[in-house]
């Protein structure tokens, strides 16, 4: 059975040959395997096409100094220690040799002892670092793989109330799908973070949620609405607001806030709080004219669904006046986009 020096390899570099037989010799007594390179730069070649547990290596040599050679093989071979050996005992070369990475600085002439105690010191610290190192990735792994899992599991969340508030009134799954990708798409031409963008796709499938606390009777109806029915109707942005408001999720945060403001006109005159212009959240504009669109295209209970080219004129006559006109105009240059997200998400009855 091998003894745990003979895995490791030891590259030793020096310009005397001497010096390179005499810590080879050592070092191979002590059962360590080692090969010689006469300066850095065909130290690097052989680290190139060998591993190499430990590199020993002088300061001062021609073609490349130790330093040169140090800094390159720490940059391009991580799981590598070196040690660094000089024959001037200067306190501030030693620090700057730690300070590049070196696990040790050795004065010459060198006793057995201290240079196989220095070696095993050095293999022991790299044997420690990298145990260290791949329990740190196997870490990330795992935190990586729970955050994805998280953000799915709220992700379905947020779909599945956005899918029991469309049921409500006969809509199908899918309008919940196709308004997030309207509103992702529009908030990233309008120059929204990414990171925004993304909150609004997820948080988008609850604009309607507060649906859940209409009646039937109301939500049902396939004919127009009454006055009195339509106030009640009117009541939904709220109920979804206080419904999600409370919140500790972000993404739900959001949804109370799309679900207050997607029904507020750019001219004042929407519901429920009559807000005006830029007033309106901005993810809130991005859902009007998103749900709009999507209404207008698809079938209701109570409708329909139109032509795409008769729904952009509509939204066209809503410039300015229910819709905010920079968000329509980018929304209605991206309508290949829209059309191509409308024909992928497609109720399953079409």
């Amino acid at each position: 059975m091998k003894n745990i020096q003979s895995l490791h390899k030891v590259l030793i570099v020096d310009d005397e040959e001497v010096i390179c037989d005499t810590f080879s010799r050592l070092l191979n007594y002590a059962g360590y395997t080692c090969q010689v390179a006469q300066n850095g730069k065909e130290a690097l070649g052989m680290l190139e096409q060998q591993e190499f547990s430990l590199l020993l290596s002088d300061i001062n040599m021609p073609v490349m100094s130790g330093l040169d050679l140090l800094r390159t093989a720490v940059e391009k071979h991580g799981d590598l220690a070196v040690l660094m050996i000089s024959g001037v005992d200067d306190r501030d070369v030693a620090i700057n040799c730690l300070e590049m990475g070196a696990y040790g600085y050795i004065i010459k002439p060198v006793q057995m002892n201290e240079l196989v105690i220095n070696v095993a010191n050095a293999l022991h610290r790299r044997e420690l670092e990298i145990i260290n190192k791949r329990y740190n990735q196997q870490l990330q792994k795992l935190v990586e793989a729970r955050t994805e899992e998280l953000n799915l599991a709220r992700e379905e969340t947020i779909m599945t109330l956005g899918k029991a508030a469309e049921f409500r009134d006969n809509e199908t799954a899918q309008h919940t799908i196709r308004m997030s990708h309207y509103c992702q798409m529009l908030a990233r031409q309008c120059g929204l973070p990414e990171s925004q963008c993304e909150q609004i796709r997820l948080a988008s499938p609850l604009h309607d949620i507060g649906k859940i606390g209409i009646s039937d009777t109301i939500l049902l109806k396939p004919g127009k609405l009454t006055d009195e029915e339509f106030v009640i109707i009117q009541q939904h942005p709220e109920i979804g607001y206080r419904i999600l408001v409370d919140a500790k999720s972000e993404s739900l945060r959001l949804g109370a806030t799309i679900a207050y403001t997607h029904h507020e006109k750019f001219d004042g005159s929407g519901y429920p709080r009559k807000m005006k212009g830029t007033a309106i959240p901005i993810e809130g504009r991005i859902a009007a004219i998103s749900d709009v669109f999507d209404a207008l295209t698809t079938n209701r209970v109570y409708k329909s669904a139109i032509e795409v080219d008769k729904a952009v004129e509509i939204l066209k006559q809503g410039r300015g006046s229910h819709f905010d006109p920079d968000l329509l105009d980018i929304f209605l240059q991206n309508m290949e986009t829209i059309l191509r997200i409308k024909e992928q998400c497609a109720d399953h009855s079409e």
